[in-house]
């Protein structure tokens, strides 16, 4: 039977959804040799066997170069000696306890070592297992906090969000996004208390004749509009990326953009939470990237450069006026999960933040991801297909947009399947490199991009070599596309 809509193709580095074809029958599909259900039912994955530093060694012998760290997570590499002298002490310690009645020295220092980092301008951290995770607890608390005030909002239920946003894969975390290609085939369940205003983007919003000040007073304007035609008493939080991550490419604001954000909100009574899941801990050049900001968000939430990939570990950090009300009120936090702060993952992570701040590594990657981003833009800027190259620090995306039109900007056919395509490519032999694919960063759905995200303990030589080996897979590509 022929389905009664079509949902659009995503086929990206968080999401798979193929053209409904027959799988082919010249290899095993991943259902007939796995029993795990892998992201497709109709390609098996690599297999992993070995990792150390910035390399991957498959099943078969071939070494990958791991130009992402994954999504953008493995921040010290793979295989880190201390990492695991960690982990295991804190085996030998304690694995598991639940955190509704005992507390843990690994909590603790990671707690210690999260609110430092802040220099005390949040307050508390509370730790959960993945970034979807984090968005949902930091949406409960903003909820929370409105009833708790001496005086209760209780009619603060909404949340303004921006388009071509992602913010996790849990129904409420992807309500929150607005990345049209994931949300499509859950609409109709997603909650209809949140809404959308425009991206800071300044590659496709921003006009030719416009100024940066003036489009950020645009994109204000917007907001303020926004929260007027909601009920400015209905809106817990605006929530934002201060770089766009997967969905859009590495997109940075423009100056003054997130100053006027918070202004809008302030007038409103609203609170400023900033999803810094993919681009926080270090990977944009200062630990939080909103200290490049001139701001200080309510609710934060942290994840993936947390824990280097080595344990499964996210969460949030709050303003100290958010806990303050908290403690006046109820004196607890209604929201709990059978792995928050689960020693293990909490070990792993303090031990990765110890070697970020003690090895002046944010310093290596705010320096190297400059020697990045001038030979990104030496070698492909002049590419024919690439329409943008940006990014912070070691957050790099090749805004190949990859677009058909430079001059146009228009993007390739979302069947063409561009970003994943130069991904598979960069994963044959003769290349060997592992390049982060994006789909949907022109409008939801069109729009191709691959993200760079290394290892904030590379070298000047390890930079060179993966600008070498993306430069030969682009343009290899697109010489046979």
């Amino acid at each position: 039977m022929t389905p009664a809509y079509s949902l659009p193709i995503v086929n990206d580095g968080n999401v798979v959804v193929e053209p409904a074809v027959a799988p082919s029958t010249s290899a095993p599909s991943s259902s007939q040799t796995s029993h795990i259900l892998h992201r497709s039912l109709r390609r098996s994955p690599h297999r992993v066997v070995a990792a150390s530093g910035n390399y991957l060694t498959l099943s078969n012998g071939q070494k990958i170069l791991d130009a992402t760290g994954g999504a953008a997570v493995a921040c010290l590499g793979h295989g880190n000696q201390c990492v695991k002298d960690a982990i295991a002490r804190q085996m030998d310690e304690v694995s598991y306890c639940h955190s509704l009645f005992f507390s843990t020295g690994a909590a603790e220092r990671l707690g210690d070592e999260l609110v430092g980092s802040t220099r005390g301008r949040m307050s508390k951290a509370f730790i959960v297992s993945s970034g979807s995770e984090a968005v949902e607890a930091a949406m409960k608390l903003a909820r929370q906090y409105f009833l708790e005030l001496p005086t209760p909002q209780p009619s603060r239920v909404r949340f303004i969000a921006r388009g071509e946003s992602y913010h996790g894969t849990t129904l409420g975390s992807l309500g929150l996004g607005g990345h049209r290609g994931r949300r499509a085939m859950f609409e109709p369940m997603l909650s209809d208390k949140i809404s959308h205003v425009s991206a800071c983007n300044a590659y496709r919003g921003k006009l030719d004749d416009e100024s940066d000040e003036a489009y950020v007073a645009r994109l204000a304007e917007e907001l303020d509009a926004e929260f007027r035609k909601v009920g400015p008493d209905s809106v817990c939080a605006f929530v934002a990326e201060p770089v766009v991550g997967a969905a859009l490419g590495c997109v940075p604001p423009v100056p003054g953009y997130f100053e006027a954000m918070r202004a809008v909100c302030d007038k409103h009574g609203a609170l400023l939470i900033l999803d810094e899941i993919m681009s926080g801990m270090g990977r944009t050049g200062t630990i939080h990237a909103w200290e490049q900001e001139g701001v200080i968000p309510d609710i934060q939430t942290i994840g993936k450069g947390l824990g280097g990939g080595y344990a499964p570990v996210a969460g949030i950090l709050i303003n100290r006026r958010v806990v303050d009300t908290l403690d006046k009120g109820t004196g607890s936090f209604s929201h709990g999960q059978t792995y928050q702060g689960h020693p293990i993952a909490c070990a792993a992570a303090a031990e990765v933040q110890r070697i970020i701040r003690e090895d002046k590594l944010v310093d290596n990657a705010r320096e190297l991801g400059e020697h990045l981003a001038s030979l990104l833009r030496k070698s492909l800027g002049d590419h024919p297909n690439v329409g943008n190259i940006r990014g912070r620090g070691l957050f790099w995306g090749l805004q190949i947009e990859f677009v058909r039109n430079k001059a146009a900007k228009q993007p390739f056919d979302p069947t063409d399947g561009v970003a994943m395509k130069i991904h598979e490519k960069g994963m044959e032999p003769e290349y060997g490199i592992s390049i982060y694919p994006g789909s949907g960063s022109a409008d939801g759905i069109s729009g191709d991009h691959v993200l760079l995200a290394p290892a904030y303990n590379v070298t000047k030589a390890d930079i060179e070599l993966i600008v070498h080996l993306t430069e030969r897979v682009v343009k290899d590509f697109f010489a046979g596309f």
